[in-house]
Order: C-alpha cells, then sequence, then structure tokens
C-alpha cells in the first residue's frame, strides 16, 4: 500500500548545476521549489562538476551572481569529480553527482530543466521501491532490419547482471512493442540511498558502455546510456514502473520542459504561470536577464508568442513536428 502524504520521511532534491545554460535553468528550478514548497524540509543540493581531465574546459559555476542567488534560495553547491564520464557523456553527470549526497538519506533527482508546480506532499514516495519518470517515448533501442529484436537486446541486459527478465515486463503490451519492456526517462528518479542507488548505476552504465552485450552492437548509446542502465537499476532495487500515482510527478506537481520554447508550446497554464511569477522579482530577473534565451523567452515576451502558435488541445502528435512550426516562426532558441 503506498504511502500516506503525512508519513513521508523528509528526503533531499538534486539537479545538476554547470556552466551556461544548467546554471539559469538551477535557479528557476530553486525558485519554484521555494515558491511552491515553502514548508520543504529536505535540503537541495546543485551538484557541480569540477575541472578535471574529463572536461576540456571548466563545467562549474564560477559566475559570483549565480552562486549568490543559488544561495539566497537556500540551495547547497555539491561539488563533485567525474571519474567515468564528463565531456564526452555529460549525461553522466547524474549518475556520478550521486555519489557526493549524504549517505543513507533518502533522495529525489531531478534535471536541471523542470519546475516544481505543487506541494510535493502530495506525492507518495515510497523510498524503498524506486522508480523513475514514465513521460517517456520509445527512443531506445532502434530495432534494425534481420538484427536483434527488443527482447533479445533487452533480456541480453538482464542477463548479464543476473537480473529476472520476465517479471520486468509488462505482459498487457504487445510482444515487440517497445512499452512491453521496462525503460523510463533519467529525468526523474529517487530511492532511499544515493550512495547505494549511485554505484549500481555507475557500475552498470561503465559495463554496458565498455562491454556491451553482443546484441547491443547495432545500438547507439550516446545519448542513451542512462536510459538503458536506469531501467535495470531500478529493477535490481526492487522498484517498477507502476510505484507511484500517475499524473503527479510530470504532471500536476512537476514539469520536466526541456527547453523553454517547447514549455510555452506544449505546457499547463500552471507551468507557464509558475514559471513567470518566480522569474519577476527584480534578484532574479537581474541574474536571470543575464542569459538571452530567458531575457527573450520570459522577459520580451516571445514564449507567449511560441504559447499563440498552438493549441494544448490538439499538438501535433511528433515533438519534432512542435520544433519545426517554432524554426518556422524565428522563436526557436536552446
Amino acid at each position: 500500500m503506498a504511502k500516506q502524504a503525512a508519513e513521508i520521511q523528509p528526503f533531499n532534491i538534486v539537479i545538476v548545476g554547470q556552466v551556461n545554460r544548467l546554471q539559469y535553468e538551477a535557479i528557476l528550478f530553486a525558485a519554484s521549489l521555494r515558491d511552491t514548497n515553502p514548508g520543504f524540509k529536505g535540503r537541495l543540493f546543485v551538484a557541480v562538476p569540477q575541472p578535471g581531465p574529463l572536461w576540456q574546459d571548466d563545467p562549474s559555476i564560477r559566475n559570483a551572481q549565480i552562486q549568490e542567488l543559488l544561495e539566497q534560495l537556500g540551495v547547497e553547491i555539491l561539488p563533485f569529480e567525474n571519474r567515468h564520464f564528463g565531456q564526452s557523456y555529460p549525461y553522466g553527470n547524474k549518475i556520478e553527482a550521486l555519489s557526493a549526497l549524504p549517505e543513507g538519506e533518502p533522495f529525489v533527482f531531478f534535471d536541471t530543466d523542470t519546475l516544481i508546480l505543487d506541494d510535493l506532499a502530495r506525492v507518495p514516495f515510497d523510498f524503498d521501491r524506486p522508480t523513475a519518470s514514465l513521460k517517456v517515448e520509445g527512443t531506445w533501442p532502434q530495432i534494425e532490419l534481420y538484427g536483434p529484436g527488443y527482447t533479445e537486446i533487452w533480456k541480453s541486459l538482464y542477463d548479464k547482471f543476473g537480473l529476472d527478465f520476465d517479471s520486468s515486463l509488462d505482459l498487457s503490451q504487445p510482444d515487440e512493442y517497445w512499452r512491453r519492456y521496462l525503460y523510463f526517462n533519467a529525468g526523474l528518479f529517487y530511492y532511499k540511498c544515493p550512495k547505494l542507488f549511485g554505484q549500481r548505476f555507475t557500475e552498470y552504465a561503465v559495463e554496458i558502455k565498455n562491454n556491451p552485450p553482443s546484441e547491443l552492437v547495432c545500438q547507439q548509446m550516446n545519448p542513451w546510456l542512462d536510459q538503458v542502465a536506469l531501467p535495470l537499476v531500478i529493477h535490481s532495487f526492487g522498484g517498477g514502473r507502476t510505484i507511484l500515482p500517475q499524473g503527479l510527478l510530470d504532471g500536476e506537481v512537476s514539469c520536466h520542459y526541456r527547453l523553454l520554447p517547447l514549455l510555452y508550446a506544449r505546457e499547463s497554464d500552471r507551468a507557464v504561470e509558475v514559471l513567470e511569477r518566480v522569474a519577476q522579482p527584480n534578484r532574479i530577473k537581474k541574474v536571470l536577464k543575464q542569459y538571452e534565451p530567458i531575457k527573450r523567452m520570459i522577459y520580451q515576451g516571445r514564449g507567449q508568442k511560441v504559447r499563440d502558435l498552438f493549441d494544448r488541445n490538439d499538438l501535433p502528435r511528433k515533438e519534432q513536428a512542435i520544433r519545426n512550426t517554432i524554426k518556422k516562426n524565428g522563436y526557436w532558441m536552446r
């Protein structure tokens, strides 16, 4: 039985921040959390990769105004080292950052391009049973003519790590249809201990990268490596796809918008309202205006022009069509 909101233990939140776009998105995330969850009892960490041999340039946040504003928003800057990924695979930051979090304390990871829209106490987290975002498309694997199918590919990975494949399947979905197989968007996940989760996530991702099963020979692993390893990690800890009620995370409580033009094009009125409200205080505005896409989208009204191009009740089925419409009208920014 799912835990009631009142029984949920305090937990920490972690996002990744680094130079360029992510440092500004981190401000929006923190501002939205403080706005909609003034009583949040956990700690909010912005994990920041440090310069090292796996980076060509310094990825850390060096802007003093951004650092000061994040601290004013109750953020704890959490430096971490890249030992396995870095410049060649920046998505690996979400894997390696977990090693720097307080051991034994429940955590929720969010991608930085996320807004918190409502009280997180509405989400009945069970930190003993992990899950991740189901706001996902069938991006991996890409099935090749005459090559192995979904079952062969996924089973080879479960077998590699000694996991039970059959119990991961959604038998209500057809054989060789991508939704039958455990697959998540890695923009959100949680567990009771970041060290345990991070160690296994690292082990699985590095092993898949360096020694993939032969069934993966035709498969592209960049940028999908984190989303290939994540379901295996979640399954190994007894989690799955039906742990949380639908419609809360990536819905009424949080919004993973990805890029501001896409937010304005397709997300809820509530998401736009929260975004524009939390961006208005002068101390936030003067920092966010340093970043041209935010300046134009939020403060100069380009986002509302994007919004006027679309009917949220009748959006194009494919994201590429949304992007193309925005680009055709000269409003695309990232």
